[in-house]
This record gives structure tokens, sequence and C-alpha cells, in this order.
């Protein structure tokens, strides 16, 4: 399994290295987070090396604190583009959303 995982992460790189850098980060998160976390969540947006991430309550906010640095990691390598902080927001939905 790990050729085919790393074949895909080659294939992205490669997609990816055209993109604009905010959108090249966006579009990574999918891809370094997984499908179960990227189901829940939702890249907002990419500036001054800060990606925002909507995330369906503080629970699952709480939770991907914890993997922040692996993630920028792994949209770094994906994306090409240095991703040094990672912000989760919580949704729209929830009243107690704001930008932090």
């Amino acid at each position: 399994m790990q050729p085919a995982r790393y074949n895909l992460s080659s294939l992205a790189a490669r997609v990816l290295k055209n993109a604009p850098p905010e959108e090249a980060v966006v579009l990574a998160w999918p891809l370094a987070c997984g499908s179960a976390v990227a189901a829940r969540t939702s890249a907002l947006e990419f500036q001054s090396g800060t990606l925002r991430i909507s995330v369906p309550d503080r629970g699952w906010q709480s939770q991907l604190e914890a993997f922040s640095p692996q993630y920028a990691e792994k949209i770094t390598q994906i994306s090409g583009v240095p991703v040094t902080t990672i912000r989760y927001v919580l949704a729209r939905g929830d009243s107690a959303a704001g930008k932090p």
C-alpha cells in the first residue's frame, strides 16, 4: 500500500505545483488529513502561511490541534508551499463560531 500512497502524493504534487499557492494549500488539505477528517472539515483559506479550517464543533477543534504539525508538514510536502500555522474555526452553524 505504501507505493500507492507515494504515487498519489507524487501525482498531487505535480498537479498542484501550477496552482496559485492559496489554492494549492486548500486543495491539499483532504490529501493531508484523510477522507474521514476531510468529510467533517473544510479548508477555508490560506494567507500568509496560515491555513484556516472549518470544524463542526469544539471537540473536533481540540482534537485536530494536536495533529497540526503533522498536517502542516504533509501539506507543505504535497503543495510545495510552506504552511506555518493551521487555525481551526467553528463552522458558521455553531452559535459560538467566530474567527480566532
